[in-house]
């Protein structure tokens, strides 16, 4: 571009036109039902993140209090960060063996194979 030349640039928006609603296609974050530990049916996934490895098990239907002890206890115990997200809860590194081992001594089942 040469400086002196003007750009006439159209955008596509009319000033006279409606406002339209704009929809977020996001999850709602309410729980549908709390189950108790022996009724969940949990299993694992692996993703990489950044290079690295993270582990998430889920999904969780119990009460956030209940989530918040049990994520805890288990951040402790593997010595590892985490969190939970949308029903699941995420792990640092590839610890699938050890949190099955706490989660089943807390009274949680996992699907076959996993």
């Amino acid at each position: 571009m040469n400086r002196g030349k003007k750009l006439d640039i159209f955008i596509g928006a009319n000033i006279n036109q409606d406002w339209a609603v704009v929809e977020d296609g996001k999850k709602s974050s309410t729980l549908v039902e709390l189950l108790e530990p022996q009724k969940h049916f949990l299993f694992f996934k692996k993703e990489k993140r950044r290079g690295k490895t993270v582990t998430l098990v889920g999904e969780f239907h119990i009460s956030s209090q209940e989530i918040t002890t049990t994520l805890k206890n288990l951040k402790k115990k593997l010595g590892c960060g985490g969190t939970f997200k949308d029903g699941w809860m995420e792990f640092q590194g590839e610890i699938k063996e050890k949190i099955r081992e706490l989660l089943v001594a807390d009274g949680f089942r996992f699907k076959h194979g996993h």
